[in-house]
């Protein structure tokens, strides 16, 4: 058990290649073909098959941006803290607008009071952006649930409340500490610049202000990163996680890979490539908001809906093919049993962790193994399919004692160890 533990500073690189490496091709193939279209040399109904189908692929690889974060926040993408804490900040959370400190809040909490309907963010966030099905459900009624998210709208509902949980501005966190909440006023400025600069350089790099766009920039970025560096520290919230990196300099950090993104994209548009921002906007954005948080609700409905608070009936195993994994399960999040009980495994050991928890009677027992997603009926093989596990024949029929997960916070620097017991106390004797 513990060499499955052992993480390095080397393996987790490929996993983020391949990544770019997706973005990349899709990116590629989709602007491609819009510009083979814009100069006559193919039909515009290219257009619409191609792009869909980046927009796909491209939200399935920001889940996977996700599923790096996840890893981070477990201080699993790389054994050394602070290139743990950089790499997942850089190369995967800043490019889909959050940080890995902010996810950790959430995340963890989600783990050690896995289903708690208090105290799991998980749980309240899918309440309050409308997402929560009332377990168990029907076929019918999921099939339903489904349809209803091609509704825009809903998507981006639940994008924007997900990112207001995450900043630990609503709902319950049991790492959130009351008497040094902070203020709002570093959260303003960042969104100052996130929101403010493309407003201002967008239309000067459309008129073709180079100089314009050269000066203006750069001088946002360090009005911005100034207050962001002179607030007092009472404006930055304090919690019972202290950060790897203080708020402060995170901050300034996302401010500057920003404008590193703003100026290339006028830089690119302003050489005369092509409608940079537009492309931008089409097969970034719009997946943020669309294809992406799709395939995050397809897996958070199933991996602890219709379950417990028990130890081993908390989630469950998925197996699926590589598409699936890919869009729905990234980074091991189909061994998502084994990942709970033993949080400090890497994902690339999670496979051969359940392997071992076979072993153990009680595991191999209780442990559900979902095969395939779609489909309302248990499989040849007697395994519920990801559908039919949240219907009535799976509800728990007998309440597992409550597990809280104090092994999850293990690898965290703990700020407050008596707030955080308080809770721990306080969700046992609401069961």
């Amino acid at each position: 058990m513990n060499a499955l533990k052992v993480r390095d500073n080397v393996t987790n690189w490929l996993h983020l290649a391949r990544i770019y490496v997706v973005i990349a091709a899709s990116v590629v193939g989709a602007v491609w073909v819009i510009e083979s279209a814009r100069a006559g040399d193919i039909s515009w109904w290219w257009t619409l098959p191609s792009t869909l189908v980046a927009i796909v692929a491209i939200g399935a690889s920001q889940h996977q941006f996700g599923g790096a974060i996840h890893e981070g926040t477990h201080y699993m993408l790389f054994a050394n803290r602070k290139l743990n804490e950089l790499a997942s900040d850089w190369l995967a959370a800043f490019p889909i607008l959050t940080t890995t400190y902010h996810f950790r809040l959430h995340h963890l909490a989600h783990h050690q009071f896995v289903n708690d309907p208090e105290r799991d963010p998980d749980i309240s966030q899918l309440q309050e952006s409308d997402h929560w099905l009332d377990f168990p459900i029907t076929h019918v009624e999921m099939a339903w649930k489904l349809i209803k998210q091609l509704w825009i709208p809903n998507l981006f509902r639940y994008t924007i409340t997900r990112a207001r949980y995450s900043a630990l501005g609503h709902g319950h966190n049991p790492y959130a500490d009351p008497a040094n909440p902070g203020t709002i006023r570093p959260l303003r400025a960042g969104l100052v610049f996130a929101v403010g600069a493309p407003l201002i350089v967008i239309p000067l790099t459309a008129m073709g202000y180079a100089t314009a766009v050269a000066i203006i920039l750069p001088l946002m970025w360090a009005l911005v990163v100034t207050i962001l560096y002179l607030l007092p520290d009472h404006h930055y919230p304090r919690t019972r996680l202290s950060p790897v990196i203080p708020l402060r300099y995170t901050g300034i950090g996302r401010v500057t890979y920003l404008a590193i993104l703003y100026g290339a994209l006028c830089a690119v548009q302003l050489a005369g490539w092509g409608p940079a921002w537009a492309y931008f906007g089409l097969l970034w954005l719009v997946p943020v908001f669309t294809a992406f948080p799709l395939f995050m609700i397809l897996r958070q409905w199933v991996q602890h809906g219709n379950a417990d608070r028990g130890r081993y009936t908390n989630t469950r195993v998925f197996l699926a093919g590589p598409l699936v994994r890919y869009a729905v399960f990234p980074w091991g999040m189909d061994y998502h049993l084994p990942h709970h009980m033993m949080a400090s495994v890497p994902h690339y050991n999670l496979k051969k962790l359940h392997e071992i928890m076979l072993r153990d009677p009680e595991y191999a027992d209780k442990g559900v193994i979902v095969e395939g997603y779609f489909g309302h009926h248990d499989n040849a093989h007697g395994h519920p399919t990801a559908m039919s596990v949240l219907g009535p024949e799976h509800a728990p029929k007998t309440r597992s004692a409550v597990y809280v997960d104090n092994a999850a916070i293990a690898d965290a620097d703990i700020a407050d160890a008596a707030g955080i017991a308080r809770e721990v106390e306080a969700s046992l004797r609401r069961d």
